[in-house]
């Protein structure tokens, strides 16, 4: 674990060089026991994918002593297998009607759009971090056979719920925004939501799984094509 100061109220946290599912452990274990010990100390904490940014109240506490007390938690040692977060299952329609990139990335990875879909779909992915936009969770890590670089010119305007994939990484969009991931589907549960309680479905540490659904399904959900 190393500790640096990111400035005058906040400490950074590392737990590891790499995104992993153990490291994405001891980060999501951090968040737990953080919220549950700084008391008015806190302001904020911001996990990403093998870091975390600690904002603490500089009038209630310094960075001496934040920075002993992430190093009294003893997380690290205690977490040797990952904890599983809650898995969220995800409709998605996939097709090229609602994935305008599908097929370039299949055709790229020398498979057939439904081995795309198969591929994509089969797997669980965990929550790394939440960013970019409110709801924008990114997910990882995506099977190396459908793994896509970033488009060579963004989008002006990614529709909301768009599912993508960029690297080794998955996403879905959670407003109307610009983007370069390749998309390959449509989502129509919301992924943030100002209104709700929860105002996402996902959190940091969660497994995502995405569940193919029909044109029908998609639009009986509130879907828009």
């Amino acid at each position: 674990m190393l500790i640096e100061v990111a400035g005058e109220n906040a400490l950074i946290v590392y737990f590891g060089e790499t995104a992993n599912p153990q490291v994405s452990a001891r980060v999501q274990q951090a968040v737990d026991l953080l919220s549950q010990t700084m008391g008015d100390a806190l302001v904020d904490l911001v996990p990403s994918y093998a870091s975390l940014l600690v904002i603490y109240n500089p009038l209630v506490t310094d960075h001496f002593a934040v920075k002993r007390q992430i190093r009294a938690l003893q997380y690290a040692e205690e977490s040797d297998q990952p904890q599983t977060g809650n898995l969220i299952e995800l409709p998605v329609y996939y097709g090229t009607d609602a994935g305008p990139d599908l097929q370039s990335l299949a055709d790229n990875a020398g498979l057939t759009t439904n081995e795309v879909i198969q591929i994509h779909s089969e797997m669980e992915y965990r929550v790394y971090a939440i960013g970019f936009a409110p709801g924008f969770a990114y997910l990882g890590e995506v099977d190396e056979r459908i793994a896509a670089a970033r488009l060579s010119t963004p989008r002006l305007k990614v529709p909301r719920g768009a599912v993508a994939i960029a690297d080794r990484q998955t996403a879905v969009y959670p407003a109307v925004s610009p983007g370069g991931w390749n998309l390959i589907g449509l989502c129509p549960i919301r992924m943030f939501d100002p209104a709700a309680e929860p105002t996402m479905p996902v959190q940091v540490g969660d497994r995502v799984k995405f569940a193919p659904i029909s044109k029908q399904e998609f639009l009986s959900l509130g879907g828009e094509l």
